[in-house]
């Protein structure tokens, strides 16, 4: 393989796997709330 190939093969790789790391980072700190649970939704009596 070239160098460039092998550079840009590099850089593929990391964009790749920083994207999931990025991604698991971000879940964990700002978990997604379960959609099972609906808010409950208040009414005025008129």
């Amino acid at each position: 393989m070239t160098p460039i190939a092998i550079t840009m093969m590099i850089i593929a790789i990391l964009t790749v796997w920083g994207g999931l790391a990025l991604a698991l980072i971000n879940l964990s700190r700002h978990p997604e709330e379960p959609e099972d649970e609906l808010p409950e939704v208040v009414t005025q009596d008129a």
